[in-house]
């Protein structure tokens, strides 16, 4: 099982390593392209709006519904097949085609199940999906209200009315995002549930390229360079939606979608889907909460936010949403087989992996956040004043970097047991706890409170999922990991000594040219590398920490 986890891990990491740099490419194109201005912060809202619904429908509450139902079918399709591999059957002639009494395949509850969830989401996905491009205006007031009462009050020519107005427009081209991105997600819930990672992993790569086209040579040909992102957008979801079918196809897993809302497999999902369903949006909602809010605040603010996030997004996608990748379905059919011992051992090994990577994540992006900023943004429309407040925002979002992971692997440890109401609960406290904090920080610290809001919630998100999981004696931290975690952090402290001694101070890395900027950065990075792994190799860690043990 360790070899097989470490394997996949590995396997799902590479692949979202990729994703991820493409990423940081595709925003260092936006940057220079935008900046942090008025087009800026309507693309990003834009692009939020359908990522929040895919959030809800795709990736979020849907797979934590879907996964374990699908595991457990897929459970006991190989168990039929292996039991009828000891039957005696009848011979039969060779040169009979027919199948006889021998199993046509091994899938055929999991086939049954992926045809039915995939014409009823298919309905359900459209109907959404529709309403949003024809509704478009209303979202943007519902979550865009600043612009919606500057443009009530001061007209389409005023700032706020400019941004409302571009708002609604390129929602009906990013809202077609979601259909493609919900059978792209529903696909790649089925083959990471046969133990096929990579597919899945790779897909985010083709958005990141469709967006970068558009970016660099579709201004021309559209209305503004918001516009040429957003068709992007559109085009990236349906290159991801194309991607994937020949390996479904390849995998004997490519049906035709059928409606089936009263199916058992169906009924069971959604039963489980709407309780979880509440539970992501709580996330969700906070997070457009602070776009709201920050729609009120100085010009700007919903880009700063972006930026940073999607600096704190890379540790984050490439360790902890990679690791719940693979976690989740190991889970899923290690509760169906009933092994307890098996299921706490492999979110032990989750945790330590998380740790391994998080804690020098976390350090390092402490130290070298402006010069890490300064590199990959810092031209043309994006400036120097863009490259501070962006650093602030990062450094509120990186104190709750181990609590944003930490949520990543600790969730499965309830939906892989079918529990989905347990997270809801605590998500509503989670919710409550970050409007308050939004409410209380927002008029003092601007965007940057809206940042210390939300680490401030997951971080009681992430102890009460643990505290959860302690009380129902499905995992707890023994002194062993305690200590193996106490380890990674005295040697994270290392390492952000050493790189703090080597980086310059901000004027120097402003007055170095932009070549020398990226050999020093590399130069910090590689020997932090060197001095954390050294550290960690003294103070006694081993592969062996991370085997899980029978």
């Amino acid at each position: 099982m360790s070899k097989k986890l470490i394997k996949s891990g590995l396997i799902v990491s590479v692949m979202t390593l990729i994703s991820r740099v493409l990423g940081l490419v595709r925003d260092v194109v936006i940057a220079n392209v935008m900046g942090a201005g008025v087009m800026a912060d309507v693309f990003l809202f834009a692009n939020k709006i359908p990522n929040f619904f895919r959030r809800l429908f795709a990736e979020g509450a849907f797979a934590q519904a879907f996964v374990p139902v699908l595991s457990e079918y897929h459970t006991k399709d190989e168990a039929n097949a292996e039991n009828s591999k000891g039957l005696a059957l009848p011979l039969r002639n060779p040169s009979d085609n027919s199948s006889g009494s021998y199993p046509k395949d091994n899938l055929e509850e999991t086939r049954r199940l992926i045809a039915q969830v995939s014409g009823t989401l298919g309905v359900i996905i459209t109907l959404v999906t529709l309403f949003g491009m024809l509704a478009s205006p209303l979202f943007v007031i519902l979550f865009g209200g600043g612009w919606f009462v500057e443009w009530f009050n001061h007209g389409p020519e005023s700032v706020g009315g400019e941004k409302f107005e571009l708002a609604a427009s390129l929602l009906k081209i990013t809202f077609p995002y979601l259909w493609f991105i919900s059978f792209t997600a529903l696909a790649g819930a089925v083959l990471n549930t046969m133990g096929k990672f990579a597919v899945a992993a790779f897909t985010p790569v083709l958005l990141n390229i469709a967006i970068i086209l558009m970016a660099i040579y579709g201004a021309d040909y559209t209305q503004s360079p918001a516009h040429a992102l957003a068709w992007g957008v559109f085009l990236g979801g349906f290159i991801q939606f194309v991607f994937q079918i020949p390996f479904l196809y390849k995998a004997n897993v490519l049906v035709k979608p059928r409606w089936a809302w009263h199916s058992k497999g169906v009924t069971k999902i959604r039963k489980l889907i709407l309780p979880a369903l509440f539970g992501v949006s709580v996330t969700q909602i906070n997070l457009l909460l602070d776009t709201l809010i920050a729609s009120f605040l100085i010009t700007g603010s919903i880009s700063w936010l972006y930026y940073a996030d999607r600096l704190l997004e890379f540790p984050l996608g490439l360790f902890g949403i990679g690791i719940a990748t693979v976690v989740l379905p190991s889970l899923s059919k290690l509760h169906s087989k009933n092994d307890p011992q098996q299921f706490t051992a492999t979110l032990d090994w989750g945790i330590k992996v998380i740790s391994l990577f998080g804690w020098p994540a976390l350090a390092g992006l402490m130290v070298l956040a402006q010069p890490i900023i300064m590199v990959l943004f810092m031209r043309g429309e994006f400036s120097q004043h863009d490259v501070l407040q962006v650093s602030m925002a990062l450094f509120a979002y990186l104190s709750g970097l181990l609590s944003f992971m930490f949520i990543k692997v600790l969730a499965p440890g309830y939906y892989a047991r079918q529990d989905t109401k347990t997270p809801v609960k605590i998500g509503i406290k989670a919710m409550v706890a970050n409007m308050a904090f939004n409410l209380a920080l927002a008029p003092f610290f601007g965007y940057v409170g809206l940042a210390i809001a939300t680490t401030m919630s997951a971080t009681l998100n992430a102890w009460l999922l643990y505290r959860g999981l302690k009380q129902a004696q499905v995992y707890h931290l023994s002194k062993n990991t305690k200590i193996f975690i106490g380890k990674l952090v005295l040697a994270a402290s290392v390492m952000a000594l050493v790189v703090y001694q080597l980086s310059p101070n901000f004027d120097v890395w402003l007055s170095m040219a932009f070549f020398d900027q990226i050999l020093q950065l590399i130069l910090c990075i590689s020997i932090g590398c060197l001095s954390y792994f050294l550290m960690i190799f003294l103070l006694g860690v081993r592969l062996n920490d991370f085997k899980v043990k029978s």
